[in-house]
């Protein structure tokens, strides 16, 4: 009786009020002995009992990946259309990241940063170089590399800037989306982010998106620090500003000694068709922040780049991590960044992107309502009806095989690895027309 308690919590009520039905795509499973492999259901059932309800995934069971590929419990095939939210842009399982992975696993995976590492430095020297910065930090997770922008942005602020102590003021851009940490949460406008989590950061500001005179009236603050900004706002729906913002941006924040920090976690790393959003406008912010693909889906992998004025107001013992800037992560990071150099992944994503888009706006106007993004960054908007929402379409995906997850309620990201193929991309808009045409 529990399990099946269990197993319609987790594929009914758990998933909303859409009941969710395997069995269209149970007929094309693979046959397996019952011992040899857990059933997608059995998946579902033990991380509703066991695991924290923090999380609405879509309900299929993946065991593994390779490529633009995932396969389910049951061996099913899928595109993958979401890229772990662009941590996987090398493709899933690329050979020479789990080759460095490996390597140096054998050799020396963690030190502290209480002592060197053979790795680090030549970690720092390459991206640094890469980049065109003088200094990098190196952390663990994308919402750590926000936490620690803010920390530089506040303590330039008091030991450079001259703000008086604790005055300084941040500013984000509303719809904004950099984790859920107190201090990522304190920036939000989602209610599902910050509600019940109060009280929240002082010292933060937010301003509408893609507004620059909206921000020129808040650098009149003399106690502005940074401005902090997504060059492309992902989790709020694929939000492109218009051309021109991000250099008016760069100049405004020259223009009030207020440091521009980029958060390109999910906009970097050749996503968007540049190595770096900021690239299609080619401005150079204070400080970049990177994260996911930097370690090609294997390790958890961050970095903030920034050059010495704003790097070495933090001295020892200010900021640091247990695990950042390991060798292992280190080693991971140069591999995946190598591979985005040697495979054109930006070329890639820039030509990709644009055949996607393409395919994408022949789809009917009373399905779809917009096609934005731009590279291997882009989302569809979906006219919500009884029969039609942005979550039956992903389930119905799913069915067709295709994996793609909704945000803000109507609005499906598309976003496969860098590595997809013309042919992929045209089967994969089959796929994603057959679905659309179903309702």
């Amino acid at each position: 009786m529990l399990s099946k308690l269990i197993q319609r919590r987790t594929l009914g009520v758990f998933y909303g009020n859409v009941k969710v039905s395997m069995s269209s795509a149970t007929t094309a499973a693979t046959e397996k002995p019952a011992d040899e492999a857990l059933s997608s259901e059995c998946v579902f059932e033990r991380e509703s009992k066991y695991g924290a309800h923090n999380y609405h995934p879509l309900p299929v069971a993946l065991e593994r990946g390779k490529g633009v590929y995932v396969w389910d419990v049951e061996g099913r095939r899928y595109f993958d259309f979401l890229s772990a939210y662009s941590a996987v842009n090398q493709g899933h399982c690329h050979p020479k990241i789990l080759n460095a992975l490996k390597a140096q696993a054998d050799k020396l995976t963690l030190t502290s940063r209480a002592f060197y590492n053979d790795v680090l430095g030549e970690y720092e020297e390459y991206v640094t170089k890469l980049f065109g910065y003088n200094k990098v930090l190196p952390m663990n997770t994308g919402v750590e590399g926000g936490e620690t922008a803010c920390k530089l942005a506040r303590k330039w602020a008091y030991t450079v800037k001259g703000i008086p102590k604790y005055k300084a003021q941040i500013i984000f851009a509303a719809g904004n989306f950099w984790g859920r940490t107190m201090s990522a949460i304190s920036s939000s406008t989602d209610p599902s982010s910050y509600e019940g989590f109060g009280p929240f950061m002082p010292g933060f500001k937010i301003i509408p998106y893609n507004d620059l005179p909206a921000l020129e009236r808040a650098l009149q603050d003399p106690n502005v620090a940074a401005f902090m900004v997504e060059p492309i706002q992902g989790e709020a729906g694929v939000i492109v500003p218009d051309d021109g913002y991000l250099t008016g941006v760069r100049q405004l924040c020259t223009a009030h000694n207020v440091l521009f920090i980029a958060d390109e976690v999910q906009t970097g790393l050749a996503r968007t068709g540049k190595m770096l959003a900021v690239d299609h406008e080619n401005v150079r912010p204070d400080i970049v922040i990177l994260g996911k693909a930097l370690s090609g889906g294997v390790y958890p992998v961050s970095a903030v780049l920034c050059d010495d004025e704003v790097m070495l107001t933090i001295k020892p013992g200010e900021h640091g991590s247990t695990y950042g800037g390991n060798p292992l992560a280190c080693r991971v990071a140069m591999a995946s960044l190598e591979v985005i150099e040697e495979e054109k992944l930006a070329e890639n994503a820039t030509a990709m992107g644009e055949l996607l888009r393409a395919e994408l706006m022949k789809t009917p106007s009373d399905i779809v309502t917009a096609v934005r993004g731009k590279g291997l960054l882009n989302a569809i908007v979906i006219k919500e009806s009884k029969d039609c929402d942005a979550w039956k379409v992903c389930l119905r995906l799913r069915d067709n095989g295709l994996l793609a997850k909704p945000t803000h309620g109507d609005i499906i990201r598309l976003a496969p690895p860098l590595t997809i193929k013309e042919d992929e991309i045209r089967e994969c808009t089959e796929i994603i027309h057959k679905t659309l045409l179903s309702f």
